[in-house]
């Protein structure tokens, strides 16, 4: 079975990660939703709100899995025996980051990262802009799939 791991923080998970998510069922057997654990990061989400979050935004897609993990991305890709890190871009700056962590990665492990470009229609949403809304109070929701509720 070709699996993939999608990493990151998805605090929250926004329609960038959704449409990436989406398009990388196409691509493999299984995607493997990881929300990586970092203590010394302050969140405007709790662990179990973010994966709630992406269980109940793929309820329906039984080839998409979300678990959460602490340390190196390749580390934790070696311990579930998965070969492949899917990663989405949305712009130069994004590629040039995520190039210098995936050539470090397959110095690290026999890891592939397989990059997938946003859609044009989501290419400028980000986390961090996403919480920025919901700190003032804006209409977050055209940004987020429908599981992501504020309380």
């Amino acid at each position: 079975m070709k699996q993939a791991i999608f990493p990151g923080s998805f605090d929250p998970i926004t329609l960038g990660h959704y449409d990436i998510i989406k398009r990388g069922v196409t691509l493999f057997d299984e995607v493997i939703v990881a929300i990586g654990v970092n203590a010394d990061k302050k969140y405007m989400f709790s662990l179990e709100e973010r994966k709630r979050f992406i269980e109940e935004a793929f309820a329906d897609e039984p080839k998409i899995k979300v678990v959460t993990y602490k340390g190196l991305t390749v580390d934790f890709c070696n311990e579930i025996g998965v070969e492949f890190i899917l990663r989405g871009l949305r712009n130069p700056a994004d590629f040039e980051f995520e190039k210098a962590i995936a050539h470090t990665n397959r110095d690290l492990a026999p890891i592939e990262t397989v990059f997938l470009l946003t859609s044009a229609d989501t290419s400028y949403i980000a986390s961090s802009i996403v919480r920025d809304v919901i700190r003032n109070n804006g209409d977050y929701t055209k940004l987020v799939p429908k599981s992501v509720k504020i309380k």
